[in-house]
């Protein structure tokens, strides 16, 4: 029964996660321009929004939400990374600038290259790509498991940093998200049109 179970839940993930994809695919440009100018706005307005140090983000795939503009506005001593995917299947985070160097990885999606990758611990803020949301901060991600095993540390250390932060356009919310034992809370949830603080710890 309980091998049912996991196996229906698998399954509804399987098709939750296609429909919100679809939904962010289908967005029209413009919106897509206006989404991540009120997604930076967002993000910067943040109270714990750091003034210095490293932050990591993502390089926009799919249909994600994309964070360039957030990253040309970051204060002038925040350095701004991308993630690496390590031999020990956990993530690192490399600082970029435009410009710089880009590889694809195996999943065909840019690092940095000849920069040196630091621990997720290293971070004062992740930005998390979403596939999907709920109010509490539960995340449904790609389902490869990376930012959960390379954050689990903060699932027995709850405080920040580095704090977690979503990023998904406002189509990509649902009701409610159950939550695997493996999964890490968000302490809070931007998109184009609101900002979610969770029930993790908030500054």
């Amino acid at each position: 029964m309980t091998d049912d179970r996991d196996a229906l839940r698998k399954a509804h993930r399987v098709t939750l996660r296609n429909t919100l994809r679809d939904r962010r695919r289908q967005l029209p440009a413009a919106a897509r321009i206006a989404a991540a100018e009120a997604l930076a706005a967002r993000l910067l307005a943040l109270p714990f929004a750091p003034d210095a140090g490293h932050v990591a983000g993502y390089w926009a795939m799919d249909g994600e939400i994309a964070l360039h503009v957030w990253q040309l506005r970051l204060p002038p001593d925040v350095r701004y990374c991308l993630p690496v995917l390590g031999d020990d299947d956990l993530l690192r985070f490399a600082p970029w600038r435009p410009g710089e160097a880009l590889a694809t990885n195996r999943f065909g999606i840019p690092e940095p290259v000849q920069a040196e990758a630091l621990p997720a611990e290293a971070m004062a803020m992740i930005v998390l790509p979403l596939v999907g949301f709920d109010r509490t901060g539960q995340r449904l991600g790609m389902g490869g498991g990376w930012y959960d095993r390379s954050l689990a540390f903060r699932r027995d250390r709850p405080t920040p940093p580095p704090w977690l932060v979503g990023a998904g356009f406002a189509v990509q919310h649902i009701d409610t998200l159950s939550a695997e034992p493996w999964d890490v809370p968000l302490d809070a949830v931007c998109t184009e049109s609101e900002t979610i603080h969770t029930h993790a710890t908030t500054a």
